[in-house]
């Protein structure tokens, strides 16, 4: 029994030291070779600080919505709401989100609205959103602000992310970036 008590010990300390020392370690170190040392994607826009990989609050319309979020955008508190489609209480939320987003952007059918625009991600942080859900609020941005449409377009073109070695995951777009560039192309009018 001695002998098994001992083992136990042993190997919990050796995963102590593992996994809360030489681990953390390790990935600090591998993150000082990135851009900004590991500490986020920063983008000053006017003099203040963003997380270009933090999902931004959008809600004015004219700008993209960003993806809702499950936490409030609160980077401290990443997480989900944890509730299935057969939650009433998440059912009403998301109907809720569709009806807003229906209010804001005459024209739209509920059955055209991207997944992304009115579900939270699993981290409740996501950055970015599909190609679609940009696309669908270029009517409603271009009559709010008075710019063409294929200026529009063109800037949800150009800052469109392609899929890692153009194959891992699906095209996106960071709201962050691309509100920042639609400021800037309010400015060249």
């Amino acid at each position: 029994m001695k002998k098994n008590i001992l083992s136990a010990f042993m190997l919990t300390f050796v995963m102590i030291v593992l996994f809360a020392v030489i681990y953390p370690l390790a990935v600090w170190g591998v993150a000082q070779f990135s851009s900004n040392a590991g500490k986020g994607k920063i983008i000053q826009n006017h003099g203040k600080k963003y997380y270009a990989n933090i999902g931004q609050s959008f809600t004015a319309d004219n700008y993209f919505w960003s993806r809702p979020s499950a936490v409030n955008y609160n980077a401290a508190g990443s997480g989900a709401s944890n509730k299935g489609p057969s939650n009433a209480e998440y059912l009403t939320l998301v109907e809720a989100r569709i009806d807003t987003f229906l209010m804001h952007n005459p024209g739209i059918k509920k059955s055209e609205i991207p997944v992304d625009l009115i579900t939270a991600s699993g981290s409740g942080l996501d950055p970015n959103f599909s190609i679609q859900a940009a696309k669908i609020q270029v009517k409603r941005i271009a009559a709010i602000r008075g710019v063409e449409e294929h200026k529009i377009n063109q800037l949800i073109e150009d800052n469109t992310e392609k899929p890692l070695w153009g194959m891992f995951g699906p095209e996106k777009i960071n709201v962050l970036k691309l509100n920042i560039a639609l400021d800037n192309i309010g400015k060249q009018n």
